[in-house]
């Protein structure tokens, strides 16, 4: 992995525009990984803009510590959930809110965080590895038909079934610990994907990722519950790279809409081609933004 200053956050110049970033102001980055976005903001809301960044992963929370450590008392970090935003961020409002909901690279590159199959590392996937509940206990003590439920409705994996009545099998004889075991087991369960460069064992990945983290819970009343911390004129902009997360946003904002909000995205807008090509991980974001119009209720 490169360092974090070449790290180049999703979605970049989309994001600036549709938050409406200027100088001053209070600006929420709930996801804040790395602190690309973060950075990118504090630059432009300089020279007396403030930036409050959450995120669950006390490591990304360290790394953008020390990346956005320049900026001094413009930025302020916390350990916590950007559901909980509404309850952590104080009186003010904010004029701009993001949630970049993409795993980060951190997360993605360190082998033992166990979030790739492409290194072999212990099977944890957590996301702050202080929460109790990893991947590996999910696939050795999930029962056949819960397990495959995870794999059909998180990852939306065609032979969900077949997969899940592998691993059974595999665990049977020894318990699952590794990504690169898990991997294979998927790898010879599943027909092999007509995509090129794509691993059967993604989505069985990404299923168990989703699971492990909660990441699907209560998102609609969260981002609801979110942009009603913004200020009259404030935006919010959600980055999913899941079609379930991608839904729940739609839907919020829908709601949201009949009350005192604009949306400002009719369809999510998606990265270029010369952007996937140098960052192929940002293939699958959809970006969609709201602005609150007046003081809703």
């Amino acid at each position: 992995m490169g360092s974090d200053a070449s790290h180049v956050p999703v979605l970049l110049a989309e994001t600036l525009e549709l938050l409406a970033v200027r100088p001053g102001g209070l600006w929420v980055d709930g996801t804040v990984g790395l602190g690309g976005h973060a950075e990118a903001v504090l630059r432009a809301t300089a020279p007396d803009g403030r930036l409050v960044g959450f995120d669950r992963d006390p490591e990304a929370l360290e790394r953008a510590q020390a990346r956005l450590a320049p900026f001094g008392e413009r930025v302020r970090l916390e350990h916590a959930d950007y559901r909980e935003i509404p309850e952590r961020l104080g009186e003010a409002p904010a004029d701009g809110i993001l949630l970049d909901l993409g795993v980060s690279s951190l997360q993605l590159d360190d082998a033992e965080r166990g979030f790739s199959f492409q290194r072999e590392g212990p099977l944890d996937m957590r996301m702050d590895r202080g929460a109790r509940g990893t991947a590996a206990e999910l696939v050795n003590r999930m029962r056949e038909k819960d397990l495959a439920d995870v794999l059909h409705e998180l990852g939306e994996e065609p032979f969900s079934r077949r997969i899940a009545r592998a691993i059974v099998r595999a665990r049977e004889s020894e318990p699952i610990r590794t990504t690169t075991r898990l991997a294979e087991i998927v790898r010879r369960a599943a027909p092999r994907s007509r995509r090129p460069g794509f691993h059967s064992a993604t989505r069985t990945f990404q299923a168990l990722r989703i699971r492990t983290n909660r990441e699907l819970d209560g998102l609609e009343p969260a981002f609801e519950r979110i942009a009603s911390r913004l200020r009259a004129g404030g935006r919010l902009v959600v980055i999913a790279f899941h079609s379930l997360e991608d839904r729940a946003a739609k839907q919020a904002f829908r709601s949201l809409a009949a009350r005192g909000f604009g949306v400002l995205t009719r369809k999510p807008l998606r990265p270029s081609e010369a952007e996937t090509r140098v960052n192929p991980r940002a293939r699958s974001a959809r970006l969609r933004a709201v602005e609150r119009e007046e003081a809703a209720a």
